[in-house]
Order: structure tokens, then sequence, then C-alpha cells
């Protein structure tokens, strides 16, 4: 059995946990945090923008640190989930792989791309796994997307728009302090920039138009992807939603031999032939988001069984998806394409 410690009992930790419950070969094992509240099962102050409403939870035996640097120490624990914010993420993560542990840290992998370089080195040096947690990849729509292009059954891909745009999250002070998440442009963002990366490579250039906030940060932006021979791709991501339409995601994507679109405010994912029929695919499933996490975990733990990096976990896609939001950013302050590569 792999043996899990989750670090950091937030949001996404609460739904690392809940998500960990479905997995086969594997059970979550200790958790830490520096609230004793939530060392004891009170969990009521970990809102999100999805899944059960927050309790208390019954953490049964699990072990219980406050300090990172003890549950790193453990000897029983196999692969260490970091659920921090993500300027916390290089501290953490590095000391873990220095101390032969795995580890799966969420989105983003870090907030600069020096700290991502210096977090897949550290992987590479300890001979350990550093697995980046891009969930989109796991969603039944995107999964059929992602499949169907690289299958090569609908033919090349020839273009696409994506889009996300919500309404500025609220539910935890972390969440909105772009120093601790890089702002939407990176933490929400990045969904966009891993998945397009996943399909259609890392462009060259991109060319941005945005929304600056008083921070500095970048709040929304559309961006076009410029390839020197590959597909033409868009996408639209912010959080400058009202809350009366709090999320959206979807995407309108062309192959050779086929269209496929979907949006979470209501169309399926729909194929759309070249004869003129469209047909809605059974992608299976509870409609649950958490179970998406529960593939992403499960995707994990095979790569710690196998001693190889699933393909949708790579710390070097993730990293490149990083240096993708920062590149647009750039293009959104100076009003010119940028060279990516």
């Amino acid at each position: 059995m792999i043996r899990i410690g989750i670090a950091g009992i937030g949001f996404m930790g609460r739904i690392h946990f809940l998500g960990a419950r479905k997995l086969r070969g594997a059970a979550v094992v200790a958790i830490c945090s520096r609230d004793k509240a939530k060392l004891a099962g009170d969990w009521t102050n970990t809102r999100g923008n999805f899944g059960p409403p927050p309790g208390t939870v019954d953490l049964g035996a699990c072990k219980r640190y406050e300090r990172f640097e003890e549950m790193v120490a453990d000897p029983d624990i196999d692969l260490i989930d970091i659920c921090t914010p993500t300027h916390l993420h290089p501290e953490m993560a590095i000391p873990a792989l220095q101390a032969g542990k795995h580890v799966f840290v969420e989105k983003a992998i870090a907030l600069t791309t020096g700290d991502a370089d210096a977090m897949v080195a550290a992987a590479k040096k300890a001979g350990r796994l550093l697995m980046v947690a891009h969930v989109l990849p796991f969603f039944p729509e995107f999964r059929f997307l992602d499949e169907a292009i690289h299958g090569g059954a609908f033919g090349k891909l020839l273009g696409g728009h994506f889009t996300r745009v919500i309404s500025r999250p609220d539910w935890s002070s972390d969440i909105g302090d772009a120093s601790k998440t890089g702002g939407p442009a990176v933490d929400l963002h990045i969904h966009d920039t891993h998945f397009i990366g996943l399909v259609a490579g890392v462009p060259s250039r991109v060319q941005s138009s945005g929304i600056v906030a008083a921070d500095g940060s970048v709040e929304y932006l559309t961006t076009q992807y410029l390839y020197d021979d590959g597909p033409v791709i868009s996408c639209s991501s912010g959080a400058i939603a009202t809350a009366g339409r709090s999320f959206v995601h979807g995407f309108e994507v062309y192959l050779e031999k086929a269209t496929m679109a979907h949006s979470s405010s209501g169309l399926p994912l729909t194929v759309y032939s070249a004869d003129g029929t469209s047909a809605v695919p059974d992608l299976g499933g509870s409609g649950d988001p958490v179970d998406s996490f529960t593939a992403e975990l499960q995707a994990a733990v095979e790569g710690v069984r196998s001693g190889r990096t699933p393909r949708l976990l790579s710390g070097e896609l993730a990293r490149d998806a990083l240096v993708l939001c920062h590149r647009e950013c750039e293009s959104v302050k100076t009003g010119k394409a940028v060279r990516v590569k």
C-alpha cells in the first residue's frame, strides 16, 4: 500500500482527503496542519467553490503533525501531498524530496520559473517523483478531448478556443493574495496553459490583452498562442465575472474530422462530425468533481508504484505551463507579442 501524508488542510487539502477515500492500493495515513482545530477534525473553515459542505472529519488512526519537518521524517509515509498556498511549494517540496519522499504538489508548481526548475532538479537528484496536480485532464470532458487529439482517430488538431472565467474567489485570505498565488492569470489560468501545452505543445510566442488589477496582477486576459507550424489556439481566462455566473469553463476545438465542444454552463461534450451529425459520448462517472481528484491521486499512486512520472502529472509540463502564464502577463502589460522559447 502506498502511504500518503497530506500537508495543508484548507479547501484543496480537504478535497484531496475526500478524493483519497476511493483510492485503490493507497490511503492517507497522516495530515499536517498548524491549526490545532483541524488536527482534531474540525474542518468547518475549509470552504471552497465545489464539493460537499465542510464540517467535522473522522481522522481515525491518521497521524497528526503540526510541523512539516516531522511529517517528512516519518519513515511510514511514501508520498507527501502538498496542498498549501503556491508560495510555500518550493520550501516544502524540495526538503521532502531530499528526505527520500515522492512529492505530489498542487498547481501551480511554484510562483517563479527559478523555483520550479529547482524543484524539478531536486527530484532528479533525489531519484524521486515530483508530480504536479493539474486536475483538468482528469475531468471526463477534457480527458476525452486529450485522448481524441493524441489518439489520432479524428485527424490533426487545427485550432480551438478555451474559456475559464470565474467570479473573484473569497473563501480564504490566501486565495485572494496575489503574492501567494500569482493572481488569477497564474492560479486560475494555469489550468488552461497546462492543458494547451499537453494537447498542442508549447507555442513559440504569445499575444495577450487583458485587465491589470490594482496590485499589479493580471485578473483577466485573452491570449493567442502562436506556433511556427501548428494549430491556431486561443483562450480567455480570469476572475472578473459577477457572482451570479460564478464559474464557467469549456472549449470548442476543431480537428480534421470532427468539432468538439463543451461548456460547464450547459453544453455536454458534443462531437460534431463531417456528415452533419452530432453525438454526446457516454463519459461515465458520477458527475461529482471530487471523482476527478480521485483519478488524479490514483495516477500519482500508480506513478509511485511504477517509478515513472505519469504524463499528465509531469513536473516539466507544469513548469512550462507556469512560463506561459508569465509570458502572457508580460504581453498584457507591454501590449506586444512575447517570445516563449
